[in-house]
């Protein structure tokens, strides 16, 4: 039985089937053979091709920028990738044009963190190949992996974009006293970061200028909430006062208080994160914090039978005022129940006596003495005596700045100083303090002498014989002070005392210099006092007049034998007028 011929492929060879037992034909047998020879050549050659196509990780004909990387493994594509990104240096590190808006601007891709990221690549090209044919005969050309910063770009192009955005107007709530104000938001115009880092991303390489999208920005928060925030914190916040309870008694924490410390300002999001300010709520509560608070006292040195000892420590008390921040915002809402537990915590001294003790206050350094009149029944005599008592025992840290302004604090009538001649206008008047300047005179020879750094001082407008020439110094708070700094790496403890008559200033510290002396130029240029007539009266003080001059002096270091460093003062003083409490005649 013969089975019909089956038809294959339209441009196949036929092959015809018969009986079993009946001779095939001879031609029949050659196509057969000739059939199978094409089919073992192509499945040979396809197996050679596919070997030939998958050679190396990355397709062959695979090209990044122009770069060739087929038939490589990734580890040498991609330093072949980095060779030819170098020889493109010129062109990937140009000037970027930008338009932001109607502005086009240049960028310089490093500042914004533009580059190729090539291990990043390479895996991508070596993903990019197909089939065998393709892999075999194609070519292909892989986009880079671009990386940018957001951060940087976005700092760069706000940057750029200057005048021409439109801020945000942020949403806050304020206080005018203790009346609440309403700060509604409004949008602006400006740059979203991921936005304009995927503009750079995909225009790097493209065309150019590379269009960043301007868009309106709106504040988190809205005028809605701004106006809850009024409603529902900020009026029942200053309603009404909120207690602190101690250990050591109650604080009140008055309205005022509260609308100084109560922050209601936005992020720059536009966010407002309602909180307390710790610092702004310690300054208003200072008056009420002294009644349950304790400073600690630091450790320091003091003379004991005539010797530096050091004295400890003693810890303080001190309100948790960032805890308390913290619990206050929870009962600022109510208008009742409007009391808080606070904590007193331990405060430990800043200065510890093991510090202390490794200062090297060790021995007497300089001293200097001045004479007063009028022995120390004199107004004058006892402001000098006073500030002395204020300033004996001050204790100064290496690197550390002495002001007696700041030491002392205001030196006036409550504190116990009386009037007494100052200068004042280029006259003396009677003023509270007068005489305080002989004491700081003294310290600041004091201090000149053991070789510390002199900071500020200012000598007198006219000269007094019982100060030394140029090296003196008034006071006048708060325009003029006495400063100090010490410039050793050990402390300075100042000793003060006075007998009936005198007021001595001494240093106590390590020597550092053999000593420390003054060299005077001679006076020049002198002048004479003119004579001036006063309106009598219980504050005129007449003078006799006193000649003015200029004066240089030179301070003298000397160190191992030898001479080490000198620094020059000079001051000009003007004549006393002598004052007459009389009439001008006529």
């Amino acid at each position: 039985m013969t089975q019909p011929p089956r038809q294959f492929a339209e441009d196949a060879p036929t092959v015809q089937f018969t009986a079993v037992g009946t001779p095939e034909p001879r031609r029949s047998r050659k196509r057969i053979f000739l059939a199978g020879g094409i089919t073992a050549a192509v499945l040979l050659a396809a197996g050679g091709s596919a070997a030939y196509a998958y050679s190396g990780e990355v397709p062959r004909g695979t090209k990044v920028l122009g770069v060739e990387l087929g038939a490589k493994s990734k580890a040498d594509a991609a330093a072949a990738l980095r060779a030819g990104l170098a020889g493109q240096a010129e062109r990937l590190e140009a000037p970027l044009p930008v338009r932001l808006g109607e502005r086009v601007v240049e960028i310089k891709p490093a500042d914004v963190g533009l580059g190729v990221d090539v291990d990043a690549t390479v895996a991508a090209a070596a993903e990019s190949g197909g089939g065998p044919l393709r892999r075999l005969f194609g070519s292909r050309e892989v986009a880079p992996v671009i990386t940018v910063d957001a951060a940087k770009a976005d700092g760069v192009l706000r940057a750029a974009l200057g005048k021409d955005a439109q801020a945000m107007r942020m949403p806050a709530v304020t206080f005018s006293g203790t009346t609440p104000k309403a700060v509604h938001p409004k949008p602006g115009k400006g740059i979203d970061g991921e936005k304009s880092a995927q503009a750079l991303r995909e225009g790097w390489l493209g065309i150019h200028p590379v269009p960043v999208p301007l868009v309106d920005i709106h504040p988190a928060t809205s005028a809605e909430e701004v106006d809850k925030l009024v409603a529902d914190l900020a009026k029942p916040a200053v309603a009404g006062p909120v207690t602190v309870t101690t250990d050591r008694g109650a604080v009140t924490v008055p309205p005022a208080a509260i609308a100084k410390s109560l922050v209601l300002t936005a992020d720059k999001t536009g966010k407002i994160n309602p909180r307390v300010d710790e610092k702004k709520l310690r300054a208003a509560l200072a008056g009420p914090l002294a009644k349950v608070e304790v400073e600690a006292k630091d450790a320091t040195i003091a003379l004991k039978a005539g010797k530096p000892a050091v004295v400890p420590g003693v810890d303080g008390h001190r309100l948790d005022t960032a805890k308390l921040s913290t619990d206050l915002l929870a009962v600022l809402p109510k208008t009742d129940g409007r009391t808080v537990a606070g904590t007193l915590a331990t405060a430990k001294p800043k200065v510890t006596e093991e510090a202390v003790a490794k200062l090297g206050v060790k021995e007497k350094v300089s001293t200097f003495t001045t004479k007063f009149p009028g022995g120390l029944s004199s107004p004058r005599s006892q402001n000098i005596v006073l500030v002395s008592k204020e300033t004996k025992g001050a204790f100064v840290l290496p690197g550390k700045t002495f002001s007696l302004n700041t030491h002392t604090g205001e030196r006036s009538y409550p504190q116990g100083y009386k009037d007494a001649p100052t200068i004042v206008g280029g006259k003396l008047v009677p003023g509270a303090g007068g005489g305080v300047s002989q004491f700081v005179t003294t310290l600041f020879n004091a201090t000149y002498y053991a070789g510390l750094e002199d900071v500020e001082h200012k000598p007198h407008s006219y000269y007094f014989s019982r100060y030394p020439a140029v090296i003196e110094s008034t006071i006048y708070p708060p325009a003029l002070d006495f400063r100090f700094r010490n410039n050793t790496p050990y402390g300075v403890l100042i000793d003060t005392s006075y007998t009936s008559s005198t007021i001595t200033v001494s240093i106590w510290s390590t020597k550092i210099y053999d000593s420390v002396k003054t060299e005077w130029g001679p006076r020049r240029n002198p002048t004479s006092p003119q004579t001036k007539y006063l309106e009598p009266g219980p504050d005129c003080i007449e003078t006799s007049g006193l000649p003015g001059f200029s004066q240089d002096a030179w301070r003298v270091f000397r160190k191992d034998g030898k001479e080490t460093k000198r620094e020059k003062f000079s001051w000009t003083y003007q004549a006393e007028p002598r004052f007459i409490c009389d009439k001008a005649p006529s």
